[in-house]
């Protein structure tokens, strides 16, 4: 019994007033934020009957996205950050409110609803290297790998979560109702976040923040190589490894699911998250491992055998197709299990490793990585796959993740002997 508790997930995290109001109010915010993510290219759908036009919500997303989040970090580095988070928390609040008003009086006019996404998207950009930057401040750093496991672990269920409960209510009570869900769901998280103490920043730096303070940030990443390697080691398992561009190809021509999609397509989507999900649930041992680099090391391998035994899986269907699909699932919820918990591990080194005064600009830095790096993977296994088939650039992938992982832990070994230093007590 003892050893089933050491294995589930640490909760000692929630002990702290502040961080538990945080997580229990993202219960409510989480599940609000994706019935919106899957309501805006839902109503563009419905107004253009166009692909095309639901695409450019990845070009509105992702550019205030990079844009705002180096910035917003840099922003992080030099206000309050409770300030911060209390600005971006209302204006969250706010466009949401306005995705509201404009479904319930039957806007059909697009580009305000794309305007409207990239101004959402600038206010999360600037929020989530906040958010991230502020928990050193209320936790001891053998303890940030429990919290970003729970953080992770309740966004990953509630990206699977959402989008099933949004596609049961949009045709029963339409767009309007559930951007209302989301615009009330946010108060939640200001309530929180307005409890919270000052956190001013240690040594915050002086003048301006622009586009010089966000070169700073990259000449301070430049010069602590074991932060650098927090990135390239992602970079290395998101777009050698990251697959998910294949998948309605291989639902359709590997295990013979609709071209529109289906079951089978349905199922290879959710794999990696749920994988994410039950590896937060059991995540207990992240704070009772030190060296928290040879552990990132060790689980993007797995990630990339898991890729690899996907495509190996994938290449095999023809011959024993339910079986090759029960094992390709499993190799993606494998893999998403790894992915979380490498995750967990580098946003972790990030908060204790960096100095206070930069740890928002890092953030923010992470916050581009993490959204650009499968958006690549996207381009680059769409065009392997166009010369070598689905299988072989699915399992090519994961290959390539093990020897570009090994290559980078060998060039820089003190990635893997970092180790963080425990204190006695827990800061409440």
């Amino acid at each position: 019994m003892r050893r089933l508790r050491d294995l589930m997930a640490d909760t000692r995290p929630l002990r702290n007033d502040h961080f538990r109001r945080l997580w229990l109010a993202n219960i409510i915010t989480v599940v609000g934020a994706q019935l919106t993510v899957v309501a805006v290219p839902a109503q563009i759908y419905q107004m253009t009957g166009s692909s095309a036009y639901v695409g450019l919500t990845g070009l509105f997303g992702l550019v205030p996205l990079v844009v705002f989040g180096l910035w917003g970090g840099a922003l992080a580095d030099h206000f309050d950050r409770r300030t911060l988070m209390i600005c971006t928390t209302t204006g969250l609040i706010g466009t949401s409110a306005l995705f509201w008003v404009q479904a319930a009086l039957g806007n059909t006019d697009v580009w305000l609803l794309l305007g409207l996404f990239s101004v959402q998207q600038a206010f999360f950009a600037v929020n989530q290297p906040t958010r991230s930057a502020i928990l050193p401040k209320l936790l001891p750093a053998e303890l940030l790998p429990a919290a970003n496991s729970l953080n992770m672990t309740l966004f990953t269920a509630g990206a699977i979560g959402g989008p099933l409960l949004a596609g049961v209510l949009i045709p029963v009570i339409g767009f309007s109702w559930l951007y209302l869900i989301d615009t009330l769901s946010l108060f939640a998280t200001l309530g929180a976040v307005v409890r919270l103490p000052r956190l001013p920043v240690e040594a915050a730096m002086k003048g301006t923040p622009g586009l010089r303070s966000v070169i700073e940030g990259f000449r301070y990443l430049r010069g602590h190589p074991v932060l650098m390697m927090s990135f390239v080691v992602d970079l290395i398992a998101m777009v050698f490894g990251m697959p998910r561009a294949l998948f309605p190809e291989i639902a359709h021509t590997s295990f013979n699911g609709p071209d529109e999609g289906g079951l089978v397509f349905a199922l290879l989507f959710a794999a990696i998250p749920a994988g994410a999900v039950i590896g937060g649930i059991f995540s207990g041992w992240v704070s009772r491992v030190d060296r928290q680099g040879y552990a990132v090391i060790v689980c993007i391998l797995i990630w990339g055998a898991a890729m690899t035994g996907f495509g190996v899986a994938v290449a095999l269907a023809d011959q024993w197709q339910q079986a090759m699909l029960l094992v390709a699932l499993l190799m993606l919820v494998v893999g998403g299990a790894a992915d979380m918990a490498s995750a967990a591990f580098r946003t972790s080194m990030l908060q204790s490793a960096a100095d206070d005064a930069v740890r928002g600009r890092l953030q923010g830095i992470f916050i581009v990585v993490v959204a650009g790096g499968p958006r690549i993977a996207d381009v680059v296994h769409g065009a392997s796959a166009a010369m070598v088939g689905t299988a072989a650039a699915a399992a090519g992938g994961g290959i390539l993740v093990i020897v570009g992982t090994m290559v980078a832990a060998v060039a820089v070994p003190s990635f893997i002997r970092y180790r963080i230093t425990r204190t006695p007590t827990i800061t409440q």
